[in-house]
């Protein structure tokens, strides 16, 4: 299985096996900590391939630039079957994500996880920033 698409953005759709992403991100900026962001999303569309068929799980966690885990959504799972003489087949999975907290600026990670094995890591930043007067 192949990655093709993996990230943190404003709203995601799976349209008829389109994925549609909008506002992709990557820094959350706050003029205070601790910090709750409203609503997000996370996309993720992966390419399966002869050999890939069969149930998948897949584990999507942020984790702090320590390693340590902040939270970890549930489960969802993929079930693979490619048609006859199909070379690929491909799968969205978008996860909404409500009141993300942040107890702290600095760096994270949100780690996907298929089948026990790490798949792909997206870094995401929280920054603290001065308000303009």
């Amino acid at each position: 299985m192949e990655v093709q698409v993996a990230t943190l953005c404003d709203s995601a759709n799976d349209y008829n096996g389109k994925l549609c992403v909008l506002g992709t991100f990557d820094t959350i900026c706050a003029q205070s900590i601790p910090l709750k962001h409203p609503h997000c999303a996370f996309a993720l569309r992966i390419c399966f391939k002869p050999g890939d068929e069969g149930e998948h799980e897949f584990v999507i966690r942020l984790i702090d630039d320590d390693g340590k885990p902040k939270f970890e959504l549930p489960p969802s799972r993929i079930t693979v079957t490619l048609p006859p003489e199909a070379y690929f087949l491909t799968r969205n999975l978008v996860v909404n994500i409500q009141g993300l907290a942040f107890d702290r600026a600095g760096q994270f990670s949100l780690d996907v996880v298929a089948d026990g094995e790490m798949l792909t890591r997206i870094p995401l930043r929280v920054m603290l920033v001065e308000r303009k007067a």
